[in-house]
């Protein structure tokens, strides 16, 4: 096939103007582009994906509060919840690696989802959470790569999937806490630390035993749900004091 130079893009993890040539044309080094609806940057920082989700939340949050006051309990959690949390829910392994300022600008808008939802103006965001029984977010998407997990444990996942965290070959010894992956060798906090594949093995630890017995990968998505982490190794979770750092 022959190249088409105006539908090609050139992303390289440099800030320096780096530029290929197309058939005589000059495609320049971009600083973002959208690829299979995600957003990638040459920092791979998925700042501008993050940026855009939450624009189309809040503009749905937007429409769906004038809307809202004129319909019943039922279908206001109904509406909200699948014109909102439908942002967050597409390829949520790719980007959920964020800092803390984007983590607070998601719970502020969930924190107003769920207030639109019971009407509540005065309740707490944990309170809004414990009585819509549901976690943050952040907790859905350890959810999800909980699963993942669990998919490569049974070895039901992709190739690729099995390569990003590798399954630890068990020896003649029976110890009484064994585990089932790999420890990944890591240099760097953000591309080390705060990588799926790092916190990918720390939630497969704190995972309970009976999860990790499921006979079906359906059995354990239902199971899933009802776990909320409570040591979860990230930055996200941690408490942050200024001037002293991560507790």
């Amino acid at each position: 096939m022959k190249a088409n130079p105006d539908k090609c893009h050139f992303l390289c993890s440099s800030n320096s103007s780096v530029s290929i040539m197309i058939e005589n044309e000059e495609i320049c080094n971009s600083s973002c582009e959208k690829l299979l609806g995600v957003y990638f940057d040459r920092n791979l920082t998925f700042h501008s994906h993050i940026n855009n989700i939450c624009k189309k939340a809040g503009q749905k949050l937007n429409a769906l509060s004038r809307i809202t006051p004129y319909m019943d309990f039922n279908k206001r959690k109904l509406a909200v919840n699948a014109f909102f949390s439908s942002q967050f829910n597409y390829c949520p392994l790719i980007w959920m690696c964020h800092n803390r300022t984007y983590h607070n600008k998601i719970n502020r808008l969930h924190e107003r989802c769920l207030r639109l939802i019971y009407n509540d103006k005065h309740s707490s965001f944990e309170e809004l959470l414990d009585k819509d029984n549901s976690v943050s977010i952040h907790h859905k998407n350890l959810h999800v790569l909980a699963t993942e997990m669990f998919k490569v444990y049974i070895k039901s996942s992709p190739e690729i999937m099995q390569e990003v965290f590798q399954l630890k070959e068990q020896g003649h010894y029976n110890l009484r806490t064994q585990t089932h992956f790999e420890i990944p060798h890591v240099k760097t906090v953000n591309y080390g630390l705060e990588s799926i594949r790092f916190l990918g093995r720390k939630n497969w630890e704190a995972l309970p035993n009976d999860f990790k017995r499921m006979e079906s990968v359906n059995c354990f998505k239902t199971a899933i749900k009802k776990w909320k982490p409570e040591q979860c190794p990230c930055r996200l979770c941690k408490v942050y004091l200024q001037n002293i750092g991560y507790l």
